[in-house]
């Protein structure tokens, strides 16, 4: 789910403490301020070729202006933005010109290759292309940081056998860029690379390279990550050599084996790891047990659609450092929570399509860092433990389609920062807790398909950011409160087979971007209000199977001009009527009308 976004974040700030290091010779804003023009001029000519031949690719206007644009040949080119000198000789040893939208060819002449001193370059998320031709990486013999990743394309020929990589590269990262790296070539770009400790190759084609070949990777590595490599076939064991690693990602590659002795291997060996993301690798040989010899470092645990199976020990869950753990879409993997002594750092758990089971301990309120909880398609029964009102750092809560039951008890008052919760699909029954009506930053929200008894409340003073109103296939008593139509950000209101009576409530400040209501098979009774045809921009309207009574004149109707799908059928009190005015109105859109069992008339 979030898991690998939460972890490029962190390797993200990996690098950035990396390229802090590369770049701490440089002196501060305030000190070259103070200094006479160190820019070198054979440098500053370099950097001003570069823009010359660099073309940007438009964007709206609420898009920061690139860096480049600002360079001004007026200005030392120490104190432009994106360049890092040195503080000694003036010599531009950083460049970062990451997400500036940049549109250029990328070849041997190009006047980058001047900045002999480079140690750290970032072309990260531009425009650039790389011809099939040997590049000048030669040149820079101190660089140690190169990032290219969605920097452009890279021809999927790219004759890598040409090119000399810099001997002191510590981080590498050559992801997104349509490359493909046979065997050879492979072996070619990390030859010699023996100070390497960052190596990025998320989505590079390496179907054809051989796992003998990760041979030549250096033992001094310490983050590798080929996530969507199509790697295929066992395993490769030689990564279990590199025991200096701290994160090692070779997610979605869809056709990787991994049995039980290898996994075995790689947590005997790598001892330092702190994030291990293998989503999508076949472990289905792998036994749950195993994971019981994960190192106390580790820190991220994503284990998503690898079809583990057995019983999960929960001792993991419990592990002194963990944050992360993903075992969502391991349809056969079962397990419990910890029912007792459950205290950890985690602040993401992903469990959703699993078969885990039992009651919600009371101990899930003491991980008081939790972010988010998603326990989506699993069996747990029981009751929400009160408990629950101790994650107060929570945006996301899902319990979809379990076997839970009882009250829904009033734990989200303190929840300010709850952004998701789905309740969908168990056995709930009782009132809803106002708490959940009252939250302030909640944009979805679905009760659906319980046994929710009770009245709306008549007031509220939250769900102001919610889009969908979902509570559809319960007991809810009551009548239609007139908040629903006017929530500001709601599009899409359902209430369908319910419990409702009585009339809907005038609409006094209707919601222009609403779109669509379903509140049939209810047992909503009196009139529609005219105001409720204020409601604009409605394209769907639902109000079968109740006992409205009352007359919609054709005047009403014509405001929907928007109108797709309108049905009032059984309601059998319900008049329609143009009151013998000729009125001209159009509904261009309007694909589905359907008024049976109602009465209708001029």
């Amino acid at each position: 789910m979030g898991s690998s976004i939460w972890f490029s974040q962190i390797l993200c700030l990996s690098f950035i403490l990396l390229q802090f290091r590369v770049q701490s010779s440089s002196p501060s804003q305030s000190s070259l301020d103070s200094l006479p023009h160190l820019c070198r001029p054979e440098e500053r000519s370099a950097l001003l070729d570069f823009k010359s031949t660099t073309n940007v690719v438009e964007s709206c206007p609420c898009t920061p202006r690139p860096i480049i644009q600002t360079w001004n040949e007026s200005k030392d080119c120490c104190l432009w933005d994106g360049i890092t000198c040195d503080k000694s000789k003036g010599h531009v040893i950083g460049l970062d010109l990451s997400s500036n939208r940049l549109k250029a060819n990328l070849t041997t002449n190009s006047s980058l290759f001047r900045l002999e001193k480079l140690q750290s370059l970032n072309l990260f998320d531009n425009s650039l292309h790389y011809p099939n031709v040997s590049f000048g990486f030669d040149h820079w013999k101190s660089l140690t940081y190169l990032n290219l990743s969605e920097s452009g394309y890279m021809d999927g020929s790219l004759l890598f056998d040409e090119i000399s990589l810099p001997p002191k590269l510590v981080s590498l990262d050559l992801s997104h860029n349509g490359l493909f790296l046979d065997n050879i070539k492979f072996q070619m770009l990390v030859h010699n690379l023996t100070e390497l400790r960052f190596l990025i190759l998320d989505s590079v084609n390496m179907s054809l390279v051989v796992s003998s070949s990760l041979l030549n990777l250096t033992s001094s590595l310490e983050h590798l990550s080929l996530r969507s490599c199509n790697l295929q076939g066992n395993f490769p064991s030689q990564v279990f050599q590199l025991t200096k690693l701290v994160s090692l990602d070779l997610s979605d590659n869809d056709d990787l084996l991994l049995d039980n002795i290898k996994f075995q291997i790689l947590v005997h060996n790598l001892t330092e790891l702190r994030f291990l993301i293998l989503d999508s690798v076949n472990m289905s040989l792998v036994m749950a047990s195993s994971l019981l010899n994960l190192a106390s470092s580790l820190e991220h645990l994503s284990l998503s659609s690898c079809n583990l199976q057995g019983n999960f020990p929960s001792q993991v869950f419990q592990l002194p450092s963990l944050q992360l753990l993903d075992l969502s879409y391991n349809y056969y993997l079962r397990g419990n929570l910890p029912q007792s002594n459950w205290s950890s750092p985690l602040k993401y758990l992903y469990l959703e399509e699993t078969s885990f089971l039992g009651e919600l301990p009371n101990s899930i309120g003491n991980l008081k860092l939790l972010e988010e909880l998603n326990l989506d398609s699993c069996q747990f029964h029981g009751l929400i433990p009160k408990s629950l009102a101790n994650l107060t750092k929570i945006t996301y809560l899902d319990f979809d389609s379990n076997l839970l039951q009882g009250q829904i008890p009033d734990v989200f008052g303190k929840m300010q920062k709850l952004t998701h919760l789905s309740l969908f699909n168990n056995s709930f029954d009782g009132e809803i807790p106002t708490s959940i009506f009252n939250l302030a930053n909640v944009t979805y929200l679905r009760l659906s398909s319980n046994k929710l008894r009770g009245p709306l409340p008549r007031n509220i003073s939250g769900l102001s950011f919610l889009p969908e109103f979902q509570m559809d296939n319960n007991f809810i008593t009551g009548h239609v409160p007139s908040w629903l139509f006017s929530l500001p950000s709601l599009s899409h209101l359902d209430l369908r087979n319910n419990r409702l009576t009585g009339p809907i409530d005038h609409v006094e400040m209707p919601n222009l971007i609403l779109q669509e209501i379903y509140l049939s098979n209810n047992e909503i009774s009196g009139s529609i209000p005219s105001s409720f045809f204020h409601l604009v921009n409605l394209t769907t309207v639902d109000l079968s199977s109740n006992n409205l009574g009352g007359t919609i004149t054709a005047n009403m109707l014509s405001k929907l001009v928007n109108l797709r799908s309108l049905d009032l059928s059984n309601n059998s009190l319900l008049s329609l009527s143009n009151n013998g005015i000729a009125i001209n109105y159009s509904f261009s859109n309007l694909q589905t009308l359907k008024f049976s069992s109602c009465n209708i008339h001029k």
